[in-house]
């Protein structure tokens, strides 16, 4: 049986909300809305190497010294455009996955009062030092009624892990690799993932996927829980081992669902604005 995500409890409409809740609000909103607005400026460096990318005005005049690519046309504003939005596009999905890591990681501060080194992990492999993008360890969560959430979090999640009851009983808390949504095949990030899960478990964590929206690839998915991470999606149903929302707000404490809900017309012009700069070959203004 799962539990459907509860959003009755949400502000009515046009009500104001509790001061330290809009605090909240609006710290996370302004997270996303400024790691968005990094995508405004790209442009496409053309083989260029490093640097900030070509202008309109740079491209043509590259395109147009080319004689094939003017005699058939490439030189062509619309193909500017056209690579602006493809490169656009994948920062935009980059960036939103880093807007994610970082609001997940602030709702670790502010609602289970973890301090910043306490909601980091990384650990030293060969010389070099890896990360994942928070932690909850079950001693160091004060509050007595969260910290009882996090460990019941931590039984329920290990046992749909299949670990044994002793493996569980050494288990000092959960670690999590964050995304807004899991479709590479890359076999690189694959192989690194399985291995920050077991790197995980050796230091007595669970290791966790919380992903904000419900795109993951299926293969994939079987992989890693066939190497006993936890897959947390971005489902409006589904207990807290499963969903993402239903983690937030039973063991977290923040309802992040209702968050999305309540700015929802604000993030989607947000999104409009930046996406029409990206498909245009004018400059932002």
């Amino acid at each position: 049986m799962t539990d459907d995500i509860q959003t009755d409890n949400a502000p009515d409409e046009g009500a104001p909300l509790h001061p330290e809740q809009k605090q909240y609000d609006d710290h996370y909103f302004k997270i996303l809305e400024s790691v968005l607005m990094q995508c405004r400026n790209y442009k496409s460096r053309f083989g260029g190497g490093s640097g900030s990318g070509l202008t309109l005005k740079e491209f043509q005049t590259l395109y147009e010294n080319d004689p094939f690519y003017h005699w058939i046309g490439l030189d062509s504003p619309l193909m500017y455009a056209a690579h602006k939005a493809a490169g656009g596009i994948t920062s935009v999905y980059r960036q939103i996955g880093i807007a994610c890591q970082r609001i997940f990681n602030r709702m670790l501060h502010d609602h289970l009062g973890l301090s910043s080194e306490e909601a980091a992990w990384s650990y030293v492999i060969e010389s070099r030092r890896l990360s994942l993008d928070g932690r909850i360890e079950i001693d160091k969560v004060r509050d007595a009624a969260a910290q009882r959430r996090v460990k019941q979090w931590i039984c329920d999640a290990g046992r749909s892990a299949g670990l044994s009851e002793d493996t569980l009983q050494g288990i000092t808390g959960c670690v999590f690799e964050v995304r807004q949504g899991y479709k590479s095949k890359d076999s690189k990030r694959q192989n690194a993932d399985i291995a920050n899960a077991s790197n995980a478990y050796v230091h007595k964590y669970i290791p966790a996927i919380i992903l904000f929206s419900k795109q993951i690839d299926s293969d994939l998915a079987k992989r890693y829980k066939e190497r006993h991470w936890i897959i947390l999606t971005g489902t409006t149903n589904g207990s807290s081992t499963e969903s993402t929302y239903a983690f937030c707000r039973d063991v977290i404490g923040y309802d992040l669902a209702n968050f999305c809900e309540r700015h929802s017309e604000d993030i989607k012009k947000l999104l409009k604005d930046l996406l029409e700069t990206l498909i245009s070959p004018e400059e932002p203004v």
